[in-house]
């Protein structure tokens, strides 16, 4: 116990330390953007999982302009030889030693030529429409970076992902990131991130924060970072309940690491996350102090949580380069904390959006002409009621008072 209790001293101290470097990541260089989709999926010895994900995905891509881009990262069965005589349209990318998944999907992107950049694990199996529930969100999201798709996962398995990730903490022992179960009829709900194996990203945006950070390596977390560096922005990502894919969890990183290196990779990157990508030193040593305390009530029984205490301190003195963000980090993080959810309702003209606010259902008016959205203060999400969604465009439930505030602005932001 002492030397877990040196470890969190010396990490808090450090924390107060962290340097602080202002800047931008070297942008990706630019490529021809052209409206369409370009799919990029890392793939290591996953010639199985390709054969069976791929005609789905070529057939969903049928119609709409786009390409799909394997990098075969490092495989030994094959990948490529049998891509070339299958599917000779494919652009394939091959690295002959694996890469991190950062290092893998940058290499994807730099080739993609459309306006749009799809993120796809190969272990993900897509349903018919997913390209274009992804595509059709940029078109009705303002500054949109990122369209997340709904993840379930196969019968019989724990659905472990659902693409409505929040940053919230219902214990102290509890991972401080989640995906929450998405409410029937929710869709376009602010989300912290998007799953880098099932997203679609605005290609000019993700080249101009410099791609994946492939300081996360092997894996994990470099999603969380480039969700968060995007809002630090001003680029929001949302979820898109009709873009829907079953994952396969861990079928290719399981292959080559323990549970027990997977559990210490995600817990010694979110530090990394905390420190790289925080910008605002308030919010990073109110984070830091509460992944501290965390790792040092797992310790004992956690071998990954020990893991990670003591290699804090030397990740918060290592710093990070961030930059200013265009709106407060508390903001931020009260939009993405699983206060707030969206639901569709009749269909929309196309005109801006007109704001109605209510505290409660049974004060909000009926009454409404063109495009009103309702932002409405409830005490507890829910689908909202049928009578009000065949009245308005949206419906957009806050369950605290500073995710009502915040929703509001990003409301009125889609009026401009």
């Amino acid at each position: 116990m002492a030397v877990i209790n040196a470890a969190y001293a010396a990490a808090r101290l450090a924390g107060w330390a962290r340097p602080v470097r202002r800047g931008a990541a070297a942008p990706l260089a630019a490529n021809t953007a052209s409206p369409g989709i370009s799919v990029v999926i890392p793939s290591r010895d996953g010639k199985a999982l390709l054969e069976a994900q791929l005609p789905g995905i070529v057939a969903d891509l049928a119609g709409i302009p786009g390409e799909i881009v394997v990098i075969d990262n490092g495989s030994s069965d094959g990948t490529a030889e049998w891509l070339r005589s299958i599917y000779p349209q494919l652009i394939i990318e091959v690295s002959p030693e694996p890469l991190s998944f950062a290092g893998a999907v940058n290499h994807g992107i730099r080739r993609a030529r459309f306006s749009c950049v799809c993120l796809l694990n190969n272990d993900m199996r897509i349903e018919p429409g997913f390209f274009t529930a992804l595509r059709a969100a940029f078109r009705t999201v303002p500054d949109l970076f990122c369209a997340t798709a709904q993840i379930r996962f196969p019968p019989g398995v724990r659905r472990e992902e659902t693409g409505k990730a929040v940053m919230a903490q219902a214990a102290p022992e509890d991972f401080p990131v989640r995906c929450d179960e998405p409410l029937a009829g929710e869709d376009g709900t602010w989300v912290l991130y998007g799953s880098g194996g099932c997203s679609a990203f605005d290609a000019g945006k993700l080249r101009a924060l410099g791609g994946v950070d492939e300081a996360y390596a092997p894996a994990y977390v470099e999603d969380l970072d480039l969700g968060y560096r995007a809002w630090l922005r001003g680029w929001p990502s949302v979820y898109v309940a009709g873009a829907v894919v079953e994952h396969r969890h861990r079928a290719t990183t399981s292959r080559y690491y323990s549970q027990e290196q997977l559990a210490t990779m995600l817990e010694i990157n979110y530090l990394r996350f905390l420190a790289r990508a925080v910008a605002s030193p308030q919010v990073f040593r109110r984070l830091w102090r509460q992944a501290l305390d965390r790792l040092r009530l797992r310790a004992a029984s956690d071998p990954a949580a020990r893991s990670a205490l003591r290699g804090a301190a030397r990740i918060a003195l290592a710093g990070g380069t961030v930059h200013e963000p265009a709106a407060g980090e508390e903001s931020l993080l009260a939009l993405t904390d699983g206060s707030v959810a969206c639901f569709p309702g009749r269909a929309a003209t196309g005109k801006p959006p007109v704001l109605v606010t209510a505290r409660g259902f049974e004060s909000a008016t009926s009454d409404v002409e063109g495009d009103a959205v309702l932002l409405v203060r409830v005490n507890q999400l829910e689908p909202p009621p049928a009578n009000l969604l065949s009245r308005y465009a949206e419906i957009v439930e806050a369950r605290t008072d500073a995710a009502f505030d915040v929703a509001a602005q990003w409301i009125q932001h889609r009026r401009r």
